[in-house]
Order: structure tokens, then sequence, then C-alpha cells
């Protein structure tokens, strides 16, 4: 018997490194999409694959990991908080932000790092969006909501509105950032009393919760139409589908609207990065954001 298998265009053998994702569920990942084909345009012997980690066993996953050599782990929800205790570090930025979702291999254990951030921003610039002297809304006041007003704050925007069905969790955000920044940059409003933003200027609106989100696609957050005409540019962390009602909305009143398809492109990109060392172009960017849309039938 060969010790050599081909399989899905690439080749595997003793020395193939293994990559992969921790999540519950993982099997409608476009993980792979992304990571398989940059490592067979890189010509490098990788190959990633989704493990589904049964609830309360994250620790055995990521001794498991260890254990079997695996040069890195993609880490997606329910677990980004719960598998920071088993790492032997973390990364700054993961640590202000308070979510892992990458881990590469160190001596002795794995270093977590957050790419979500880095990704939104990176797929931002590309989509010629720009923070910086912004007023920025943000729609919800959890985990993700959190590391977006973060991310905000590093980027230089001017200010951040919170806004949030329960108006306490955005305030409890926003005094967080504030006190990390030193200035009053977060300020939380209730949903329905976003009337109180000023009439006649125009923000930047990220989208950070998962209403809208497959198989209930017809919701959004916010109804009222008067809301969007407030908004220049929407960008909803959403990527199935990739058509959002909230972006609908946004569209429908003048503004620009993008999804987070490219988020999911640049934060899985930065950790490849991250696990081999190697730069990713734009060109072969362009090539793994294609691998995508066809792994979603959108082409």
């Amino acid at each position: 018997m060969s010790g050599t298998r081909e399989g899905i265009g690439m080749k595997i053998d003793g020395y193939t490194r293994t990559c992969g994702l921790f999540g519950n569920p993982v099997e409608h990942t476009m993980s792979p999409a992304i990571h398989n084909t940059l490592a067979q345009a890189m010509g490098q012997n990788l190959v990633y694959v989704p493990f589904h980690v049964p609830f309360g066993q994250v620790k055995e996953a990521v001794e498991g990991a260890l254990a079997l050599n695996l040069l890195g782990v993609n880490v997606t929800v329910p677990y980004k908080q719960e598998v920071i205790p088993f790492l032997k570090e973390i990364d700054p930025l993961a640590e202000r932000i308070g979510a892992v979702n990458t881990l590469v291999r160190t001596e002795g254990g794995y270093r977590g790092y957050n790419t979500d951030m880095p990704g939104l921003y990176r797929a931002m610039c590309e989509d010629g969006v720009v923070p910086e002297g912004e007023t920025v809304l943000v729609l919800g006041a959890g985990g993700v909501a959190r590391a977006v007003v973060m991310l905000l704050a590093e980027k230089g925007a001017a200010r951040v509105v919170i806004l949030n069905r329960t108006v306490e969790k955005a305030e409890r955000i926003a005094e967080e950032i504030n006190g990390m920044v030193h200035r009053r940059f977060a300020e939380a409003l209730a949903l329905s009393d976003f009337h109180r933003l000023p009439e006649g200027e125009r923000f930047l609106c990220i989208q950070a919760t998962n209403v809208g989100m497959f198989p209930r696609t017809q919701e959004a957050l916010i109804e009222e139409e008067s809301f969007y005409r407030r908004v220049h540019t929407g960008y909803d962390l959403i990527f199935n589908p990739v058509r959002t009602r909230f972006m609908e909305a946004v569209e429908a009143a003048g503004g620009r609207a993008f999804n987070g398809l490219k988020m999911l492109l640049w934060q899985g990109i930065i950790a490849y990065e991250l696990w081999t060392g190697s730069k990713v172009d734009g060109a072969l960017a362009r090539e793994a954001y294609e691998a995508m849309r066809q792994a979603m039938k959108l082409v």
C-alpha cells in the first residue's frame, strides 16, 4: 500500500502538516476552502480539516492537537473564550478582546491570537471603508460588538455609538472601552432611541449581531427606514446570506453595503500566515476568495 494518497487535488504523505478548526457545529464551515486553496497554490505540504469538538471537551481537544503535532488551529463558536485557559500564552490583542480564534504551535503549547478583528479591518480597507475620523454606529452588545468597538478605537474612529435592545449591556461595553482608552470614546443608546442621532448626519454602521443570519434571513435588528437614511455605509458581519435584510435596507436608502465574506477570508489568511510564515499576495487572496464563493455555490 502506497504511503501517498491523492485526494481533492492534494498530495498527502508522511510529511504533510495538519491544521484544523475546532467548533460545534463545523459542518458548514468555509475555512477548508480558504486554507487548502492557499496550501496548494503555494506548494506547501499542508492540509486543513474541521474537527467537531463536543461540549465540555475543549481542554482534551487542545491537548490532543498538541499530542498529534497539529501546526495550528482555528477556533470558532462557541469556544473562542473557553479555549483561553488551555493555552500556553495569549497575544496582547486577543487578551484585550477576550477571545481567541487562532492557535499557533509553540514549544510546549499553543499561543492564542485573534485574527477576526485584523481580518475585519483588512476587509474594510479593501472595500474602501475607512473608520478613521468617523462616528460609527455599532449594532449589538455581545462579544463581537465589544471587539469591533475596540478595533475602532485602535484604528482612529472619532466616536462610537453602541445601539442595543438592552441598553445596559451597551453601557457596560462603553464604560469598559472608555476606561481602556482614557477618554469618552463610546456611548450607548437603546435601539428604540436611534431617532436621537443627529438629523442630517450620515454614519458608518457595523451590524455585529446574528440577526438576519440563515435561516432567519428576512429579519433586521432595526426595521425603520428612517434609521437607514442616517447610514452612508453599512457593514454586516454576517456572510450567510451574502445579501442580508440590513444590507438591502442600507442600499434602499442610498448607502453602500458590504457583507462579512471578506472578513472571513482575511481572518483566515492572517491565520495561515501565522502558521506558515508565508505572505499571501493579492492575487492569491482573490483565488482563495473565489474558492470560498464556489464552496458556498455563489458562482
